[in-house]
């Protein structure tokens, strides 16, 4: 029998193109998460039951307009904190579970940033299922009385179903069982005691207008999307130890109604919420997951949980499934936790991490990029073509958002500080998801065959089975068919013409007399065979009666005895099977605990060690900067010393030379003093006498025993040399007859850098009042060199200071008024010879201080 395809019901072919369908928006929902710890910073409030207000933490402000915004964002409905699962599955899954028995496809998917609890929303905790066992546990309550046996519905490789017969199905069960398990590494097919409670829900909810006339048959599969490939959760490779073999990605493919589907994926035929969830948890333990920065157990990948609900008629009879593929129908609902989105910044992602986080990212933009098309397609009637194959996670659920099935978001957020940026984005999306319209599922059309055939024929099939077990003896075929005879000649009894034509009819009433008779017989011959068959129940019972009450008494003292041993082993077993589920959730939680440890460590040992190497390098360092240090000191020291003997040797020059000077007044006074005094004429004036002294020749010192050197000046030194002449504008100049005049030096009125590239030498001119009045400048000189930053420094060395002094600040001891000269004349002619020897004196003694110093103009040197 060819393989009945998928139906998808919510997208009927309109008749007239001039009746559009209706459509719905997709239901958007928000769950706030509590906080872990009651001191964090909240930025998200609940405001009420469908709006939740968002506002900056401290210390980060939105402005608009120069204004503080909180913003506010409107859901379908809002779970505060205090929500439980069951409340979120009744508004949210429960109606998705209800549309798949009656024959329509939903998508219900967890969107949010990392930490948020999508995974919690869509598994649960233990003693507290999420979601997903509560919607398998619906399903279950739902149709578990009319559940096909194995392989009656055989899924193809091409989205479609097979319904088989009774036979069929037999023979396909027969050789599944014959088949060899193969050795995988998961072969112990046992859920862990931590999430044994999620598929333990206590509410029993059901679906109560199921079609009891149908057949249904559950079918799941489990897949991920992981670096934008799908991969089969639920595929079991063989196991090999020494080169185990990566698991293979599956393709999307397209089947014959636009459906995708993923080709090749394992679906397994399950009858049961136990068995189900255990096949969900056997394809979780193969999920990706890494600890980050964020979250210990960060789903690195998209997981999709396919519920597909097979159901068909059963025939007239009540007893098989309708053999015709127009009426198998084929509903799907898909229960997809996203993975988190999440900053690089914040995490901290490295090499495999950080290429994960890159396609999470960006199958989650591709998600965002499609329903803004959508949504720009259906307000302004733009016909732009949705990118769904740009990303694995679009591409196989584009037929939702195209009207194949609703489709349910659920927002989850955390309210701390820390993820408000990215908390206000998945608002902004949600919000922009709320707005685009799906077509609105058809309903499925019913079968046309009478209703309540099964519960009649069933009813039927036990009235006979009495009536069987009344007559005794055994039962087979024939007594069957002979006791369905007698059931309907009892209940339509033939009975012949009763109807008279004819005075002399003489043969109609004999009939009906004698079909009385035998009538009348036929009931008490049933009468008395009721009646044997009464008294000898009557018999058994009681005679069972008596060997029960001899039994009785000794039953119940063995079966009291019996109870308390049951009761005390119980009682045993289920202290046992708590403390193993205690030592077993502990080991389970010391094993995560020591892997993490493990990691912490590996990580801190590798941060020591390149603390060590930043360590070693900053010593090394510290070494060369302490060789090159003292290399400089070493050459700072030799320099000074060199300086110091210059200034001493220069220093020695200059007091030779004053020792000099010093001799030669004395010998010109010694020899003024022993020269004979003659009669001198008179003198005319005293201008000629002063003129006298000056214009007198002085003999030549003699040369002393070791020749001065000569002082070479400081500026002779600068002539090869580019120096920066800094002049400020505020100098007053002095009009002295020789200025200190520097070769190459470029003139300035203020420092600039530009100069000081340019030279190696610095001059600043500097002038202050001194005490006597006059105008005293000050030379300051330095050395340019070059920085490590790449600028220019100034290291200053000396002073020289410039002093101008005037000649008639001397007072003369003899008085020009008085023409005749006193008694001490000769003193005072000695005292102003004298003087005017000493003022030659010093002017010959000034030509020996170099050029441009040949004034009264005295330098003085002193280091800075």
């Amino acid at each position: 029998m060819k393989a009945a395809r998928m139906k998808t019901p919510r997208r009927p072919v309109p008749k007239k193109p001039s009746n559009p369908c209706v459509k719905d928006p997709v239901g958007v929902y928000c769950r706030v998460r509590p906080l872990s710890r009651p001191d964090q910073e909240c930025c998200i409030e609940v405001i009420d039951e469908t709006t939740v207000q968002i506002h900056p933490p401290e210390g980060y402000r939105i402005f608009r307009n120069g204004e503080y915004r909180e913003t506010q964002y409107s859901f379908k409905e809002v779970f505060g904190t205090l929500v439980v699962q069951k409340q979120l599955f009744d508004v949210v899954a429960k109606p998705l579970v209800e549309d798949l028995i009656r024959g329509k496809n939903g998508l219900l998917f967890t969107y949010g940033v990392t930490g948020s609890g999508k995974t919690h929303t869509m598994t649960g905790s233990p003693g507290d299922g999420g979601l997903l066992p509560r919607c398998l546990d619906m399903i279950f309550n739902s149709i578990g009385p009319f559940q096909a046996k194995r392989f009656v519905f055989k899924l193809d490789d091409k989205n479609g179903v097979d319904v088989q017969c009774e036979v069929d199905a037999l023979l396909e069960r027969q050789k599944r069982d014959a088949m060899p398990i193969p050795k995988t590494p998961s072969g112990k097919r046992q859920i862990d005691p931590e999430f044994a409670d999620m598929i333990n829900v206590q509410d029993h909810c059901k679906v109560e207008d199921v079609d009891e006339d149908n057949v249904y048959s559950v079918f799941v599969s489990y897949i991920e999307i992981y670096n934008n490939y799908i991969y089969d959760l639920l595929e079991e490779a063989p196991f090999e130890p020494i080169k185990p073999k990566p698991p293979q990605s599956k393709i999307l493919r397209e089947d014959q109604n636009h459906n995708m589907y993923v080709t090749g994926c394992t679906e397994v035929e399950v009858k049961s919420t136990e068995e189900a969830f255990e096949v969900f948890w056997r394809g979780q333990k193969k999920r990706r997951i890494a600890n980050t920065q964020l979250n210990r157990e960060s789903s690195r990948s998209h997981s999709v949980f396919i519920i597909k609900l097979a159901q068909a008629p059963l025939d007239a009879d009540g007893d098989n499934v309708l053999q015709e593929k127009e009426q198998i129908t084929l509903s799907q609902l898909s229960l997809v936790d996203l993975a988190g989105s999440e900053r690089t910044n914040r995490t901290k992602a490295e090499g495999n991490r950080l290429r994960e986080a890159g396609n999470i990212n960006q199958s989650l933009m591709t998600l965002r990029t499609c329903i803004e098309v959508l949504r720009e397609n259906q307000m302004y009637g733009t016909n732009k073509m949705v990118p769904y194959r740009d990303s694995k996670l679009t591409h196989l659920f584009k037929n939702y958002f195209d009207g194949e099935g609703k489709v349910r978001m659920i927002v989850c957020v955390n309210p701390k500080a820390e993820d408000y940026e990215e908390s206000l984005q998945v608002m902004r999306f949600a919000e922009m998801t709320q707005e685009v319209e799906v077509a609105r599922p058809a309903d499925r059309p019913i079968c046309g065959l009478t209703p309540g055939r099964r519960f009649r024929n069933q009813a039927f099939r036990e009235e006979l089975q009495r009536k069987l077990e009344m007559r005794g003896g055994p039962i087979n075929e024939e007594t069957e068919e002979q006791a369905v005879s007698e059931l309907l000649l009892q209940n339509f009894p033939p009975l012949p013409s009763c109807e008279l034509l004819d005075i002399n009819d003489d043969q109609t009433l004999p009939k009906v007399i004698e079909v009385l008779e035998k009538r009348h017989k036929l009931r008490q011959m049933l009468s008395e065979e009721i009646a044997k068959t009464v008294h000898a129940f009557k018999t058994v019972l009681q005679e069972f009666d008596s060997s029960v009450v001899s039994k009785e008494n000794y039953i119940q003292g063995k079966l009291s005895e019996k109870e308390k041993t049951i009761a005390g082993q119980k009682m045993e077993l289920e202290r046992l099977e708590k403390k193993i589920k205690t030592l077993e959730y502990k080991i389970h939680i010391l094993e995560k605990t020591a892997t993490i440890y493990e990691e912490d460590k590996r990580n801190l040992q590798q941060e020591l060690e390149s603390k060590s190497q930043q360590l070693q390098r900053q010593a090394s360092d510290k070494r060369r900067m302490e060789a090159r240090l003292q290399g400089m000191v070493t050459e700072t020291s030799v320099k000074w010393e060199k300086e110091c003997e210059r200034r001493v040797a220069a220093k020695q020059l200059e007091m030779q030379n004053k020792l000099w000077v010093k001799d030669e007044k004395l010998k010109q006074l010694k020899a003024i003093v022993t020269e004979p005094k003659n009669e001198k004429p008179e003198r005319p004036s005293r201008v000629r006498d002063r003129e006298k002294p000056v214009q007198r020749s002085v003999s030549p010192p003699p040369a002393p025993s070791a020749p001065p050197v000569r002082l070479r000046h400081r500026r002779s030194r600068s002539a090869g040399e580019r120096w920066v002449d800094h002049k400020p504008p505020s100098n007053v100049p002095t009009e002295t007859v020789m200025q200190p005049q520097v070769p190459h030096a470029i003139t300035v009125a203020a420092a600039s850098e530009k100069a000081l590239a340019k030279c190696d030498k610095y001059m600043l001119t500097h002038q202050e009042l001194a005490s006597d009045g006059e105008i005293e400048t000050k030379l300051i000189k330095g050395d340019v060199f070059k920085t490590r930053g790449g600028g220019q420094a100034v290291q200053f060395t000396e002073i020289e200071t410039l002093k101008q002094e005037s000649p008639t600040g001397r007072k003369r001891r003899s008085s020009p008024s008085n023409p005749d000269p006193p008694e001490d004349a000769a003193d005072s002619e000695w005292t102003d010879v004298e003087t005017r020897c000493s003022v030659a004196v010093e002017m010959r003694a000034g030509s020996a201080l170099g050029p441009g110093y040949q004034h009264h103009a005295q330098p003085k040197r002193r280091k800075p």
